[in-house]
């Protein structure tokens, strides 16, 4: 199973003008008793979950047979992380199972990928073109936007099955059957048993391209553990250190993936790739931006209705107010990045593309032509064929109808229209209503 928390919505997720009255309730009925457990073998001094860095290593070790994992610069997040889960995260049974079964996949990718780069040295050779990056804040279509632009045969986006078990490198001849499609289809539906909610909020599929957290999330420097847990004294950690090694791991990860199977330029995507720009432009320095934008008023309670959605499944203790408050002060940093690399130097400025949500849910065929257009890339019938076809299969609201509201994550909508009107001011954005 693979959860990611800085993704949008599908287009067109309603807003809630009152508090949900079961949802807390719902969410605590379904992990009862595996958290009832959890609670009394902790209470008994038998934790016998260790996410002790040394045990979970050795587990990886044990599992894979192999025991080099790369840049050592790896193990100094891993130890953050695991000391902040034990000390942040209120785990429940369930989260702590989740957790460790998480940590472990990722030590074994990233064991196995390093053994197939030392076995084929060709793959360090990887050239990564002109790669295309979707960033902005979240719940802002830029997985809808994704998802179009992958559907270029021209281009290349890490798909979720390939993300969650990359080893060995996909081939192109097997790519639309390889058996782990089925493996990773089959992880998936744990999302309904244990994260009542989340398809409705999010869109996501075996075959759909995947965020770039999930990529960086095997170097342990990456805002994926703080999406999905509470885990302050990371997220600490992580604000103030050098993202340079997580995207250099990003790079090779690209390189292992496109080895048997390439593309002409990879799409990718993530929100949190502005708190990242510089050492994202140092490692990928043809980068092509695209910042897709929405009213704060409409991202802010999205955002901490789906955050909760994805913690609420790990912990059985929130705070919706907190929550509400973080969410609102890490997007306001992530607004004012936003508009920083706007006003950034013409080189890196004539390289970004924006995109207004209400543009996008408007007019989507329009926007992608004005995208193709900017950075003079070619927009055939084939791929305009292919994306209607995917507009028309994946209607508004087909899983669901997300709803949120201000109100129950004790946001003041007077405030909040203060405190990022030099965000939508800059880019001209409008609330929906």
């Amino acid at each position: 199973m693979n959860l990611y928390c800085s993704q949008e919505s599908r287009r067109g997720a309603t807003r809630r003008t009152s508090a949900p009255s079961s949802y807390l309730f719902r969410r605590r009925k379904s992990a009862g008793p595996i958290s009832s457990l959890g609670r009394l073998l902790f209470a008994n001094g038998l934790s016998l979950i260790s996410l002790d860095d040394r045990a979970l290593l050795n587990r990886a070790f044990q599992l894979t047979g192999l025991d080099d994992l790369g840049d050592p610069s790896s193990r100094e997040g891993l130890a953050v992380l695991l000391k902040s889960v034990e000390s942040d995260a209120r785990l429940n049974l369930t989260g702590r199972l989740c957790f460790r079964s998480e940590i472990l996949r990722m030590l074994c990718n990233r064991l196995r990928l390093q053994q197939d780069r030392k076995t084929h040295p060709n793959i360090a050779d990887q050239v990564i073109r002109r790669p295309l990056f979707i960033t902005g804040l979240p719940r802002t279509g830029s997985t809808l936007l994704h998802a179009l632009l992958a559907l270029d045969a021209a281009s290349r986006a890490p798909q979720v099955w390939e993300v969650m078990y990359p080893s060995p490198p996909p081939e192109k001849r097997s790519y639309n059957y390889d058996p782990r499609i089925y493996k990773t289809a089959r992880d998936l539906r744990w999302l309904n048993i244990i994260m009542p909610g989340f398809k409705s909020a999010h869109m996501i599929d075996a075959r759909l391209p995947q965020e770039c957290i999930a990529i960086t999330g095997h170097s342990f420097i990456s805002h994926l553990f703080e999406s999905m847990y509470f885990v302050d004294s990371y997220r600490s950690w992580h604000d103030s250190h050098d993202k340079r090694a997580a995207y250099e791991y990003h790079r090779q990860f690209l390189q292992y993936l496109q080895t048997r199977a390439p593309g002409n330029h990879w799409v990718l995507k993530a929100p949190s790739h502005l708190f990242a720009m510089e050492a994202l432009l140092r490692v990928y320095p043809d980068a092509r931006i695209v910042m897709t934008h929405r009213h704060p008023l409409e991202v802010l309670p999205s955002c901490a209705s789906f955050t909760e959605v994805l913690r609420g499944a790990f912990t059985d203790t929130i705070d919706r107010k907190k929550l509400g408050i973080e969410i609102s002060r890490h997007w306001e940093k992530g607004a004012r990045l936003a508009v920083d690399l706007a006003q950034s130097n013409g080189n890196t400025r004539e390289r970004i593309f924006n995109v207004l949500y209400k543009d996008l849910v408007g007019n989507p065929m329009a926007v992608i032509r004005n995208l193709y257009n900017r950075f003079d890339m070619q927009f055939t019938n084939e791929t305009e064929t292919a994306m209607r076809r995917f507009l028309a299969q994946n209607p508004q609201n087909s899983n669901g109808t997300h709803r949120y509201s201000l109100e129950e994550f004790s946001l003041d909508r007077d405030a909040e229209r203060r405190r990022f009107a030099f965000y939508t001011t800059f880019f001209g954005i409008e609330p929906a209503s």
